[in-house]
């Protein structure tokens, strides 16, 4: 088999085993995302990995440069990266993005064991927004919800651009003008 035939191979079944799990993102048909740990989990990070034109025959680019990955140290990116390459070679020849992920997953608690958050200058203005004492709490104003029927009394209403056709008030405007009046000539 040709490297693009093991690449649409691999590209299927990780398609099938991953449908539906938020952790795993298809950038294109070589470029993956794959996030091990939880959002809210501080130990958490996101593998960026792409596949070079003669993969799996020659390793996958990994990168950790994600935004999400911003709080992460770099000597424990470093860290991460060496442990993954090791796999890379162990597996190399062979398609290996299901073991690299999963092994990440099994293998996070020993990555981050020496993690130690980087406070970054988002981060501190986050905070300072959230407890300075100018910055009250507004509450969203809630938009009124339709019913079923009045939506589609609306829709009816409407023409193929959803807008209102010419005179549709005009009832409501000859009640009200008969309720209150003409002008008086004096």
């Amino acid at each position: 088999m040709t490297a693009n035939e093991d690449q649409e191979m691999e590209l299927e079944a990780l398609r099938s085993i991953y449908e539906g799990d938020e952790c795993f993102k298809e950038i294109s048909p070589v470029s993956f995302q794959f996030r091990v740990g939880d959002l809210e989990d501080s130990k958490a990070f996101i593998l960026d990995i792409t596949w070079p034109e003669t993969y799996p025959e020659t390793a996958p680019q990994i990168s950790l440069e994600a935004f999400f990955n911003n709080r992460i140290s770099a000597e424990t990116k470093q860290l991460i990266l060496t442990k993954l390459e090791e796999q890379v070679e162990a597996n190399l020849g062979t398609a290996m993005m299901y073991t690299l992920f999963e092994w990440a997953k099994e293998n996070q608690e020993a990555l981050m064991e020496n993690h130690k958050s980087v406070v970054t200058a988002v981060t501190v203005t986050a905070i300072s927004e959230v407890t300075a004492p100018s910055s009250v709490a507004k509450k969203k104003e809630k938009k009124e919800q339709l019913t079923k029927a009045q939506k589609r009394r609306m829709i009816s209403k409407t023409d193929h651009r959803g807008e209102l056709p010419r005179g549709w008030n005009w009832v409501d405007v000859i009640k009200h003008l008969s309720k209150t009046g003409g002008k008086e000539d004096d």
